[in-house]
């Protein structure tokens, strides 16, 4: 199809504007070439210098799919099989229930261990967002922290998805122990290198020496503040990388694991890793099942949508692939807002030739922005206010003692006409919006007819 790109730098524009990013970088891969870069916004704010698609970001979780191509370039060369236990190769055994914990189920995130939280801990920890110190510097570090893990066993391996970032720590340590080299090495060796992603990096050292990187920043009711990057995070999310080099990642990916005649990857091991080998256990627009290393939606508008998200707080970004359409976006910014994974869904979907305003996280945002505000019964005798935080609307009743914020459950959504609940210990109590226009709507609560100030 004829893309018209203004259209999309127009919302990206919009995306960065209203989210209050610094800069977002957008990469857009459709068959077979790249066929769009740019950025929007500065990477470094003080000194007014702009991004550019190699400014270089830490692509956080995004990383977890590199490991997985490393896991399965060895079990390709038959060094490790996906189905051995993970500790035949590292000093911890992994056990759930006394059963063993499998390389298969490190990659899929069904070990039957919770998130132990060690990559939450170390980036509260070091951005001060809560009160808890853990200095975690290394892979070992993390094999330390995790000795006591049996107590925090929920489940059977293979029985249900819970995200571990400590699982892909674990898969580097089995990389290294395999290939005898550090794990950033085997990365840079035999993924990096070889699809030409040179400004692609692990180290602190690369980072200080690159004079185009993106500086990180946090996002507060006062602006941006200024920060420095994380390190200690390695294979679950530890790579940096760019808008240009991000996109060859995700063309070899559509292309089935090669690119100029270099193959990271067999068709089939790629294809093991795209499978849903497990379903998650909650509803997400842009994923419903986990892979090796990658999220998968088996029907995104009656295609397969594969990619990954992730965040380390001051970086996050997103990659999306549809490999039956050739067609692949990447985004990376420099401060955590607005979900990059409905940025690049949006973008997607217009790519398809569908309306993306049609989406239905696009239809409930514009509704939740109609719906903020102050609400009055007859003659101001009652008042109410519609507050909205996060992703959540909030029904506030307020007086001199202060205000009780109260939940709205989404139930039935139309053009005009919107019903939410309240969850009560007594039951549900229905909250209705009868909508004309922005500045006209009426709210039905209670006993109670408001209409918007």
């Amino acid at each position: 199809m004829d893309v018209d790109f203004d259209l999309i730098e127009r919302y990206i524009l919009k995306v960065v504007a209203e989210g209050r990013f610094p800069s977002i970088s957008l990469g857009i891969v459709e068959d077979g070439v790249i066929k769009y870069l740019r950025s929007f916004g500065f990477r470094d704010v003080e000194s007014s210098l702009p991004a550019t698609p190699e400014t270089s970001y830490c692509l956080g979780s995004v990383t977890k799919s590199f490991t997985a191509i490393a896991v399965m370039q060895l079990y390709e060369k038959g060094l490790l099989d996906l189905q051995d236990p993970v500790g035949k190769y590292v000093d911890l055994n992994l056990k759930a229930f006394d059963e063993e914990i499998t390389i298969h189920n490190l990659l899929t995130h069904t070990s039957g261990i919770p998130a132990l939280g060690y990559a939450e801990a170390l980036i509260d920890s070091y951005y001060g967002i809560r009160d808890v110190w853990l200095p975690i510097t290394s892979p070992d570090d993390v094999l330390t922290f995790m000795k006591d893990y049996e107590r925090w066993v929920m489940y059977k391996p293979g029985l249900r998805w819970f995200y571990l970032n400590e699982g892909y720590v674990i898969l580097g340590k089995v990389i290294e122990k395999v290939s005898k080299i550090s794990y950033e090495e085997y990365v840079r060796k035999n993924i990096l290198s070889k699809l030409g992603m040179s400004r692609s990096y692990f180290s602190i050292a690369d980072y200080l020496n690159d004079g185009n990187k993106a500086t990180p920043y946090i996002i507060t009711k006062d602006g941006l503040k200024l920060t420095k990057p994380i390190f200690g995070i390695t294979a679950d999310g530890g790579l940096f990388s760019n808008a240009s080099d991000l996109s060859k990642y995700v063309l070899t990916l559509i292309n089935r694991g090669s690119l100029n005649n270099e193959v990271i990857l067999s068709r089939e091991s790629l294809e093991i890793m795209e499978q849903p080998h497990v379903k998650l256990p909650y509803e997400s627009f842009t994923s419903d099942a986990y892979g090796y290393g990658l999220t998968v939606k088996e029907n995104f508008l009656g295609y397969k949508l594969i990619g990954h998200s992730g965040s380390v707080y001051v970086y996050t970004a997103y990659m999306g692939y549809i490999p039956s359409r050739k067609l692949g976006v990447v985004l990376l910014a420099n401060a955590s807002s607005k979900p990059l994974s409905l940025v690049g869904a949006y973008i997607l979907t217009y790519l398809l030739g569908e309306d993306p305003e049609k989406l239905p996280y696009v239809v409930l945002d514009r509704l939740y922005k109609k719906l903020e505000g102050t609400y009055e019964g007859y003659m101001k005798t009652v008042e109410l206010r519609i507050r909205r935080s996060g992703d959540t609307l909030f029904l506030v009743e307020k007086d001199k003692e202060g205000e009780t914020l109260t939940p709205l459950i989404p139930h039935k959504i139309e053009e005009n006409y919107a019903l939410f609940h309240i969850l009560t210990l007594a039951g549900k109590v229905p909250v209705e919006f009868f909508i004309k226009n922005e500045k006209d709507i009426i709210m039905i609560y209670e006993r109670y007819k408001l209409i918007k100030r």
